[in-house]
């Protein structure tokens, strides 16, 4: 009994929380906004809409700290619901209890590395960018020493599969190979000048540093930075009007990190995709990068996960078929996947950040809904 009193304040506060009953949720029933999305019901496109509102529930019931599912189906809304939670600032140790509903942004975390490839595409189809073969030292000329050298073996779609074979470490909690590009002036430098671990384009190995010189060859190409280029290219057009993209210490929108988003705009980059690259009828992404982005990637050591074009694969099985889904990952639960197969996309958000029961039900949880779908 001494042991647990004397426990965390923190584990005392999160334990607290937990077991508060929820008199803050909302949904299922999606709010009409203006903001683009079609409405409809779980039944008129093809869910057996008591268990897809059960497995929703399900999911948001446990101690997982899930503050939003929202699922779309041939483009029109069917289901979003929400509910209060801890949640913390990307670069903060310290969480406080929140209150989310379909207006309000939510940290959607390393989710921003998927966007980043997806502007990738768009600032390739200009020609303002080199292509996926590309070598980095042309691109980068200023590097000297051991980065110049790696400059000049990794590609830009080494950078793109995180395959680099640069030693980097992320993921972990405590100060990585990742947060420290918070305080780096020269990215290209911090990120290149290290031992290699492996050959370019053979190994996965998580790398936010990769995405970040992936955004400096967009910003160096279109002349833009980041966050103005995507809300010129993409934001804006697909009608995302509410969002942040969280800046380093030198004023640059971290790629890898701090995009925020509300749920259902999250969710559009969803419908863009599975529209191949098209909203409204504006091509916007070009199709080939998209199908590109969703070949088959490396494996990654999680489950029958792959990675390719900073996009998660894997698959669910549906009355013995296996189906593929393609998906962006955020830390502390923020997932969008999309299901070609089914035209089917859902996303996420949650505060669990650097907790793998809460990661792993996510994971779960597209199958879960998957499994509800009746034609």
């Amino acid at each position: 009994m001494l042991a647990v009193l004397l426990l965390p304040a923190s584990t005392w506060l999160t334990w607290i929380t937990r077991l508060r009953p929820v008199d803050d949720r909302i949904g299922p029933i999606p709010t009409a906004l203006g903001d683009g999305w079609p409405l409809s019901t779980p039944d008129a496109e093809g869910f057996d809409r008591q268990a897809l509102v059960a497995a929703t529930r399900r999911l948001m019931d446990r101690p997982l700290n899930v503050h939003s599912v929202v699922i779309e189906r041939h483009g029109r809304l069917v289901l979003e619901m929400y509910q209060g939670g801890r949640d913390r600032s990307v670069y903060s140790l310290l969480s406080t209890r929140r209150s989310f509903g379909p207006t309000t942004l939510h940290d959607v975390r390393s989710v921003g590395k998927t966007v980043t490839s997806l502007l990738y595409g768009v600032a390739l189809a200009q020609g303002r960018v080199p292509a996926p073969d590309a070598t980095l030292d042309r691109s980068l000329p200023h590097l000297g020493g051991v980065a110049s050298e790696n400059a000049r073996r990794i590609r830009v779609r080494d950078l793109l599969d995180m395959s680099s074979g640069l030693e980097w470490t992320e993921g972990e909690p405590g100060l990585n190979d990742e947060l420290r590009l918070f305080w780096r002036r020269d990215v290209p430098a911090y990120v290149l000048d290290r031992r290699m671990s492996a050959a370019p384009g053979t190994t996965f190995n998580y790398n936010g540093g990769g995405t970040a010189l992936l955004a400096q060859l967009i910003t160096d190409g279109t002349g833009q930075s980041l966050d103005r280029f995507a809300n010129d290219r993409l934001f804006a057009p697909i009608g995302i009007t509410q969002w942040s993209w969280v800046q380093d210490v030198h004023g640059r929108p971290m790629a890898f990190n701090g995009l925020r988003l509300r749920p259902r705009d999250l969710l559009k980059f969803g419908r863009l995709t599975l529209a191949d690259g098209r909203w409204n009828g504006r091509q916007l992404v070009p199709a080939e990068w998209i199908r590109d982005s969703w070949a088959p990637g490396l494996p990654t050591g999680v489950a029958d996960f792959g990675y390719h074009a900073q996009w998660w694969s894997g698959t669910v099985h549906r009355h013995g078929h296996p189906i593929t889904w393609h998906a962006a990952f955020g830390n502390g639960g923020q997932r969008l996947f999309v299901v070609p197969e089914l035209d089917l996309a859902v996303a996420t958000t949650a505060g669990a950040y650097d907790e793998l029961p809460t990661a792993t039900a996510v994971n779960q949880f597209i199958g879960e809904v998957v499994d509800t779908v009746r034609h």
